[in-house]
């Protein structure tokens, strides 16, 4: 039975059999004995992005009293939860982020804490994922954004704008907004209504600033 660490772009930690191309963590929020969440969503402000290979390294998930092993589908996925590349296991990328981080917002330069105190303002309401206004058309959203949106009538998306559910994710990749899931993304081809940006505005800032995260091999092939 999947375990419950797959991470979704609102931040929503579920259980899914698909891994995706990054993992990364909270700290620690499981119990090892069961092997499964606690209450807590979090219990540091450093919220990472890591790779799944590091030096050969293997870990038996969630199997003991470690940080826990959260699962995305990609980097942008990753971004609009509100985590932020590791200086660890992936130090250049995280140090292109920061670069293009304090570009973006204003700054000669930033380091971690700065850039995790601010994005655990950004990224929560409570316990729930906060929402942004739309600085922009999301056509001129920088590639990698994602927003939350109702797709127009006649897709699926828009099934949930009449029933009053919740609303999908949307990643902005190459001038199209792509639906996504957990294997993947799709082209639909609708247009978007109730849009709010899901990606933090510091992160967003970064992006617009040239940070070019890792997206699935589907927003190539749909």
């Amino acid at each position: 039975m999947p375990l419950q660490n797959r991470v979704t772009p609102f931040g929503e930690i579920v259980a899914a059999p698909q891994r995706g191309l990054f993992t990364g963590n909270r700290g620690i929020i499981h119990d090892p004995a069961t092997r499964t969440l606690l209450k807590r969503r979090w219990s540091n402000p450093a919220w990472i992005i890591c790779v799944c290979d590091f030096r050969g390294r293997r870990r038996d998930v969630m199997a003991t009293r470690s940080w826990t092993e959260l699962f995305f589908l990609d980097e942008a996925t990753a971004l609009a939860a509100g985590h932020r590349p590791c200086y660890y296991c992936r130090r250049a990328d995280a140090t292109a982020f920061a670069a293009a981080w304090a570009r973006g917002n204003g700054l000669p330069r930033v380091g971690a804490k700065a850039i995790d105190a601010r994005l655990h303002r950004e990224r929560l309401d409570a316990r729930a994922k906060r929402l942004h206004p739309l600085p922009c058309a999301v056509e001129q959203l920088p590639d990698g954004a994602m927003v939350a949106a109702r797709g127009g009538a006649g897709s699926p998306a828009g099934d949930y704008e009449l029933s009053g559910g919740p609303p999908d994710c949307w990643l902005i990749w190459q001038g199209r907004a792509l639906r996504w899931s957990l294997e993947g993304y799709q082209a639909v081809g609708q247009p978007l209504v109730d849009t709010l940006l899901l990606t933090p505005p510091s992160t967003l800032c970064a992006l617009d600033a040239g940070y070019r995260p890792v997206v699935h091999p589907t927003s190539r092939t749909n």
